[in-house]
């Protein structure tokens, strides 16, 4: 009996060292691990009578060889990714202090004015439209404006307009809407929680990166 028990564990270290020989083999990561679990199962309950073809492990392998070389890539990409996010926080870091122009939909006026331009394709009247949180619109005559940049200025003191966060658009004569670029200085750089870069821009708040269309410089 005692004999018996001894080969039985005898085999099922031999076995255990075989699986861990495979693994480390096959890289030890717990993908490789998980497949020589896999693989060993299919040896030792495969049907005796009708064996499996060796190609078929040897597909399995090329799969997981695939597979962990993916896995490899994405990790790769990924370190990559905070590297470059880092590159750019830093250099729009030696940024700050500069006046930067920023698609906007939305600003918070308090009682400084804002510097403001929509791009035209043709000559057109122009109307700046804002609206408060309370939905109350204001609407503000720009005038006629020829092709290219068309600058104004918001100036919440010259028009009544209480402090808070407005919706802003400028539209012209047949409701036709412009992309609205609003100047504001970079206050500061800084990454999120989720590892975004946040820019903290005066009037505007939060904006991303993709959203600043130029940078103008800082004021003398």
């Amino acid at each position: 009996m005692s004999l018996i028990n001894g080969a039985s564990g005898t085999g099922t270290q031999s076995g255990a060292s075989g699986n861990d020989a495979i693994s480390q083999a096959l890289g030890g990561t717990e993908l490789g691990q998980m497949f020589t679990k896999l693989l060993v199962a299919q040896v030792q309950y495969q049907d005796p009578l009708e064996p499996t073809d060796s190609s078929t492990f040897i597909t399995q392998l090329t799969q997981l060889s695939q597979t962990e070389s993916l896995q490899s890539l994405n990790s790769q990409l990924s370190t990559q990714s905070s590297i470059l996010d880092s590159l750019q926080t830093m250099q729009l870091g030696s940024q700050v202090g500069s006046t930067i122009m920023v698609t906007a939909s939305s600003v918070q006026l308090d009682d400084m004015a804002l510097s403001a331009s929509v791009t035209l394709p043709a000559t057109a009247d122009l109307t700046l439209e804002l609206t408060a949180a309370d939905g109350k619109v204001s609407k503000v005559s720009l005038g006629s404006n020829a092709v290219g940049d068309a600058p104004f200025s918001i100036d919440p003191t010259a028009l009544g307009l209480p402090a808070g966060k407005y919706d802003i658009a400028v539209k012209d004569a047949s409701g036709t809407s412009y992309p609205i670029e609003v100047a504001g200085t970079l206050q500061s750089v800084r990454m999120t929680a989720t590892g975004a870069v946040a820019l903290q821009v005066q009037g505007l708040g939060d904006v991303l990166p993709s959203r600043v269309t130029r940078f103008l410089g800082q004021q003398a």
